[in-house]
């Protein structure tokens, strides 16, 4: 199935050399879902609005400098959640991935975080529903299967390749697995190995190794996937096609039990802001495009190559929907593969959508869906 490796080899060394710059730029970014540790010299200064301050005099937020993460980028660079906040103070904190968000959510450093599903489930799961609420969707879409180009592939018979994925049992690690059982391949979900061989590693690491050969391809979310067609890839697979309308759930917000009990209104707060931020993202496509690209080069020191934000902007939607039945399926099929960490029936509870309901039923916009796997709030005493 693979070229020999000089032959590959000797093919990307004659690659443009923009697609190479466009690779260092995306290197030196935060990339979405990734792992590792906090991005440098991140931690805003605190900032507030105007007014009197709400129940809580300051909150913490926490999200990735990425395109799925564009909510959050655009309503602290544009101000929409300092105004919705008043006089309680907005401090905010940028990591490069899931597992450092939620370590920080469990430790107290933040109140509030934008996350991957894959995390919020974990989460949810290893503190037996203690740790966090999902409270809004985020994103939806934005992943793919991108292959090398010069991989010798028929339609989408990648047996014999090395697919990465950033973790296993992440979110896109599920994906790839459970799309691998459907083709009626082999793979051991646990070692990777099998008719595919899976190899886990964290996205910073995944355009270097596709560079360098060391990989055939990989199923990741955006920018990733097309810092990889920017390489000499070639989607092989858009992950949108197997879901029925094309939306599954990418990015998700959660947050503290206890500082939603005791704070509700600055969660509402931090919600509406989102919601109004998502408003004028859509109705001032290239300007808002272009502020989140500012706000990921200050955050990190590079922007996002064009072609790789046009090409990832493209892909993901941002939405406050939850889009709570694809969370539920993707729990399910990762307890098939035996890689959830627990049951799927233990995930009742983790979505708290009333905040966000209230915030949609003052607009006028209709209400987002738990799946059924809403709080239930206490009887009346």
């Amino acid at each position: 199935m693979r070229l020999p490796e000089h032959s590959r080899t000797s093919r990307r060394s004659r690659r443009p050399l923009r697609a190479v710059l466009a690779l260092l730029l995306l290197l030196l970014s935060a990339a979405g879902c990734g792992y590792g540790s906090r991005a440098p010299g991140v931690a805003a200064a605190p900032a507030a609005g105007s007014g009197p301050p709400l129940s809580a005099e300051s909150v913490s937020v926490g999200y990735f400098a990425n395109v799925t993460h564009a909510t959050p980028l655009a309503a602290v660079q544009q101000g929409f959640l300092t105004r919705e906040l008043g006089g309680t103070r907005l401090r905010t904190q940028v990591f490069n991935g899931g597992p450092t968000a939620l370590e920080a959510l469990n430790a107290g450093a933040v109140d509030m975080a934008w996350m991957g599903p894959s995390p919020a489930i974990n989460g949810f799961l290893r503190s037996g529903g203690r740790g966090l609420r999902i409270v809004s969707g985020a994103a939806s879409g934005g992943v793919a299967l991108v292959v090398d180009a010069d991989a010798e592939v028929r339609g989408s018979d990648v047996r014999g390749l090395r697919i990465a994925t950033p973790e296993a049992g992440n979110t896109q690690d599920v994906a790839l697995l459970h799309w691998i059982r459907e083709q009626g391949w082999e793979v051991d979900p646990h070692t990777g190995r099998g008719d595919v061989t899976v190899v886990r590693q964290s996205v910073k690491e995944i355009p270097t190794s596709f560079r360098r050969g060391a990989i055939d391809g990989a199923w990741v979310p955006e920018p990733v996937a097309a810092q990889l067609v920017a390489d000499g890839g070639r989607v092989l697979l858009d992950e949108a096609d197997l879901w029925e309308g094309g939306a599954f759930v990418t990015a998700l917000v959660v947050v503290s039990p206890a500082f939603l009990k005791d704070h509700p209104d600055v969660v509402e707060a931090v919600l509406r802001g989102a919601v109004r931020t998502n408003a004028w993202l859509k109705s001032r496509p290239a300007e808002g495009r272009a502020a989140v690209n500012r706000a990921i080069e200050s955050l990190t020191g590079r922007p996002l190559p064009e072609q790789v934000l046009d090409a990832a902007w493209r892909h993901v939607r941002l939405t406050t929907d939850p889009l709570a039945a694809t969370l539920a399926e993707g729990a399910a099929r990762a307890e098939r593969l035996g890689l959830l960490g627990g049951s799927r029936d233990a995930l009742d509870g983790i979505f708290d959508l009333r905040p966000l309901n209230r915030v949609l039923a003052r607009r006028g916009e209709a209400a987002v869906d738990d799946a059924g796997l809403g709080v239930v709030a206490a009887p009346a005493s």
